[in-house]
């Protein structure tokens, strides 16, 4: 794996300003991010809270994968952090951070869409639901959705 990208499954709270401190360089004049955190509905259904789950070393293996197909898209150089929460989340809470930087902008709005676009895809990582009624159900992964 590329010393510029950190990827982490993590049972611990994630922080954005982990990925920043990552990202950092000199450099680079941009920072792009995406931040997924749990919603309160989901197809109409009030959800409470939300359980991932994750083969640790697989899916850091998928991760590191896509980490480099990023970087190889690009001539210019990228800093990337990937942190994915793995146990329970209440709705609010943080369960992903993708944060890229690059020296301008397009290399890093292209490179953080390509890494969420991949790992909703790729990433064996399981996310289950949980609903206001007492009922759960794992969701089945998918690319984005149009809205």
């Amino acid at each position: 794996m590329s010393s510029n990208c950190l990827i982490q499954i993590s049972e611990n709270k994630i922080h954005i300003q982990d990925a920043f401190d990552y990202i950092s360089a000199n450099e680079h004049g941009a920072n792009s991010s995406f931040i997924g955190s749990i919603r309160s509905k989901n197809l109409g259904k009030d959800v409470i809270a939300v359980s991932y789950d994750a083969c640790t070393s697989l899916a850091t293996n998928i991760l590191s994968q896509i980490c480099e197909e990023a970087q190889q898209q690009t001539t210019e150089p990228l800093r990337i952090y990937i942190t994915h929460f793995k146990g329970r989340l209440q709705v609010g809470e943080t369960s992903i951070i993708i944060a890229v930087s690059s020296p301008h902008r397009h290399e890093a709005f292209v490179a953080c869409r390509f890494l969420i676009e991949e790992i909703k895809k790729r990433c064996p990582i399981w996310k289950q639901e949980h609903y206001s009624n007492g009922n759960s159900e794992w969701v089945k992964g998918h690319a984005l959705c149009q809205h």
